[in-house]
Order: structure tokens, then C-alpha cells, then sequence
């Protein structure tokens, strides 16, 4: 005989956990849509916020988000939780933010000077941080100067997932269909079908994927 596990406690916090996610999008949803607007923040079609992100866009830069994304921020939107929202900063005239369709991360940190492009059905992990900058020189004579700080554009391309608390810095390029593994630290470029982890992040396995999600 099967014994029953089912724990009517934890399925009632589940539903809650559950159902308080969808009340927080349908809330927040137009509310957070109009700050964008005001921020010149360029969203597509059913772009969703489970809670504020932190949106800062430098003058005559550019920040652009695909269809059907999804970013959390709240605490308790994950069940790993959050302990930072999802920020999107440009930090230079013409630098640029740019998401493709469906993709999306938990309070995630995105910050660019030059370009940090994202393709489609890309999973970002929890507290992962995507820096196209060194915000400060490595040449002393230099370091607390804020002009001349090296800064190189960062591609993410489609159907990547990278996991949690990873850094992703600059002039770095992660192929088509590759995995990136949590707590990784990623210096130089990752090729196509991929699977890496490390500080630095090195390729540990080669696959042959083809497929990719519609």
C-alpha cells in the first residue's frame, strides 16, 4: 500500500506563496509599467515585475526589455529569496540595456557603461550580476578618477541559463544554449552549448543541443 504524504500544511502555504506572486504582478503591473514610461524605459508586450526593480537610465542611453519577460523583486517571489531587487542601470550616454523576448531573472543586477545585450529565452539565477565595467581603474594613479575606466560590452546569447550568484563581467561573450553554474565568476567568453562553472569559469562539458525553445 502507498501511504499518502500529502501535508495539508504545506499545500496551504504553497497556494499562498503561490497566489500572492500572481496578486503582486496584477497589482503592481500598470503602476510599474507608468514608471518605466516616465524613465524612458522601452517594454514590450505582457513584461511582468513581481515587485519594484530599481531602474536608473543615464540621458540618451537605453534601456529595452522583449516580450513576455518576467523579473522578480519581492522577497518571497522565489523560493529561494531575495535580498536585493532587480536593478537596471546605464551609467554613460548611449550605453544600453537590452533584453530579448521571454527571458528574465530574480533580483538581478545589470549594470552598463557600454552595451549588456541579452537574447531570448535567457534564465538568469538569483543575485546573479552582470557588469560591463570595472568602475574604477586598476592603475592607481588613475582609480579615483571617473573618466578612462575600462569598459567592455557583454552578449548573452539566446536560451542561456545562468545560475545563481554568478558574475558575468566585461567584454564577455556566453554562446547559444549554455549553462553558466551557480557561484561562477565569468571572465572570458563561453562557446555555444556549453556547460561552466568555476571562479574563473571554465567549460567542464560540451553538448550537442539543436533545439531551441519557441
Amino acid at each position: 500500500m502507498v501511504k499518502n504524504n500529502f501535508d495539508p500544511i504545506a499545500w496551504f502555504f504553497e497556494r499562498v506563496f503561490r497566489y500572492h506572486n500572481k496578486s503582486n504582478i496584477l497589482i503592481w503591473k500598470y503602476p510599474i509599467r507608468l514608471i518605466c514610461f516616465i524613465k524612458g524605459v522601452q517594454l514590450g508586450r505582457k513584461v511582468n515585475f513581481n515587485g519594484f526593480p530599481v531602474i536608473r537610465r543615464y540621458e540618451n542611453s537605453k534601456i529595452s526589455i522583449g516580450d513576455y519577460c518576467i523579473f522578480n523583486s519581492a522577497k518571497n517571489s522565489v523560493w529561494v529569496g531575495l535580498h536585493n531587487r532587480c536593478t537596471f542601470v546605464t551609467l554613460t550616454k548611449n550605453s544600453e540595456i537590452i533584453f530579448g523576448d521571454h527571458s528574465g531573472g530574480s533580483g538581478i543586477i545589470v549594470l552598463a557603461a557600454k552595451m549588456i545585450k541579452v537574447g531570448k529565452n535567457v534564465l538568469i539565477g538569483s543575485h546573479t550580476m552582470i557588469i560591463d565595467n570595472d568602475f574604477h581603474h586598476s592603475d592607481p594613479a588613475k582609480r579615483h578618477l571617473s573618466e578612462d575606466i575600462p569598459a567592455r560590452p557583454i552578449t548573452i546569447e539566446d536560451n542561456v541559463f545562468i545560475g545563481t550568484n554568478c558574475m558575468i563581467l566585461k567584454g564577455v561573450t556566453i554562446g547559444k544554449n549554455s549553462v553558466i553554474g551557480a557561484n561562477s565568476v565569468v571572465i572570458t567568453s563561453i562557446p555555444e552549448n556549453s556547460i561552466a562553472i568555476g571562479n574563473p569559469c571554465k567549460v567542464v562539458i560540451k553538448k550537442s543541443w539543436s533545439s531551441a525553445a519557441k
